[in-house]
């Protein structure tokens, strides 16, 4: 026996002996042989660091993600979140291309294909001028794009959900599964203030497929919900009265149509459709919505990227010219101006004797008809605007 268990309990330890307290004996009554283990906290999921040996930790895969999606999902989870990243690249790739693309060929076809009229304009059209302008003019294109992706691909995400897991999904419902919430919203919003009024009452069936709403979420009762349908439907036409009538005596089928069936798509637009049509859906949705874009994109790629002016030029005591086209730049010697009808004019500057500013054929009004003083071609934007800047007069040199 050693000299430390012969002094007893409460003698001190000496030498090289371990000191135990009390509470370390065994049932026997003899010291423990080590302390016991240290309790570790739980080391986060996000953190790449492995686990010590000594607890029973569930060990990390190589690759560094996350252990709690390896263990809920495996292979079939990486899958997943592979197919989602994918969706995510491509979605993106494609708003932020598309209108680079359209600015690249909207210099071009400005400069009539011509090399160094194209050069002359990238010389003088600044980057951020260039994207306010295709903002300006392309921000109806981008948002009934964005819309139109977002709404069938709600509606084909909400169908797929009970096909079996090995098949494709649709490209737009995957683009709509990997879409933030604010990002739609924000697509919603650009069409709101954006489109013309004659057309917003397509967003009302839009607004319930991408967001999956149905009378069904009003309320409980169903002669509550038809209530509260037909209250909503009537205060809208009471106030659409006066345009209706005027959309009837210049016959304007169109108008009609737009502005009262279009609102009443959205009671039965929500929801899945059955699984022998989703494929072909699909197959069509994603077509047409290219060939509208290619459609729309047409007259925007031919829009001008400088706004369209009549400079009158002439000698002191001479015969005047009104030269009809965009300008380009200014200096002190020369002003550069893209003729309307091809070719770039250089001008000094002593000889302009006056400037009017012109709207282009796509600007002058088709209908006559309007909605609380609002044009029906004019977006909620354009029609603020024109009640603060009231439309001028076409100056005589435009005609």
């Amino acid at each position: 026996m050693s000299r430390a268990s012969e002094a007893g309990p409460g003698a001190p330890a000496t030498g090289g002996a371990r000191a135990t307290a009390p509470g370390d004996r065994d049932a026997g009554g003899a010291a423990a042989s080590a302390p016991p283990p240290v309790p570790r906290p739980p080391v986060p999921a996000t953190l790449p660091a492995q686990p010590a040996p000594s607890s029973p930790a569930t060990p990390v895969p190589a690759t560094g993600h996350s252990p709690a999606l390896a263990m809920a999902g495996g292979e079939a989870g990486w899958e997943q979140v592979e197919r989602r990243a994918r969706a995510s690249q491509s979605f993106w790739t494609a708003v932020v291309g598309v209108p680079t693309i359209f600015s690249v060929l909207r210099l071009g076809v400005e400069a009539g294909g011509e090399l160094q009229t194209t050069l002359l304009l990238v010389a003088n059209v600044g980057p951020i001028n260039l994207l306010a302008g295709f903002l300006t003019t392309t921000a109806r294109l981008l948002s009934t794009a964005l819309v139109a992706v977002f709404a069938l691909g709600a509606v084909l995400a909400a169908s797929v959900r009970n096909l079996p897991p090995g098949r494709r999904r649709p490209l737009f419902a995957r683009w709509t599964e990997v879409t933030p919430a604010w990002f739609v919203a924000g697509s919603f919003l650009m069409a709101l203030v954006t489109w013309p009024l004659l057309y917003l009452p397509l967003l009302v069936p839009a607004l319930a497929a991408a967001f999956q709403l149905w009378p069904g979420r009003l309320y409980e009762r169903a002669a509550v919900r038809v209530m509260i349908v037909v209250a909503v439907f009537a205060a809208y036409l009471w106030l659409l009265v006066p345009t209706l009538r005027d959309a009837w005596r210049q016959e304007e089928a169109l108008a009609i149509v737009l502005l009262v069936v279009a609102p009443l798509l959205a009671l039965a637009i929500a929801g899945p459709l059955p699984g022998m049509v989703i494929r072909p859906l699909a197959t069509v949705t994603q077509v047409a919505v290219l060939a509208m874009l290619v459609w729309v994109a047409l007259p925007v790629i031919s829009t001008p990227v400088l706004p369209l002016t009549v400079t009158t030029v002439g000698a002191a005591a001479g015969a005047t010219e009104n030269i009809r086209g965009h300008v380009v730049t200014t200096d002190d010697v020369n002003m550069v101006i893209l003729q309307e009808r091809g070719g770039v004019r250089y001008v000094p500057v002593d000889q302009v004797r006056g400037q009017v500013l012109c709207p282009t054929e796509e600007e002058l009004p088709r209908h006559r008809l309007r909605v609380h003083d609002f044009h029906v071609e004019d977006s909620l934007l354009e029609g603020l605007g024109r009640r603060v800047r009231p439309v001028h007069r076409i100056d005589a040199a435009c005609r």
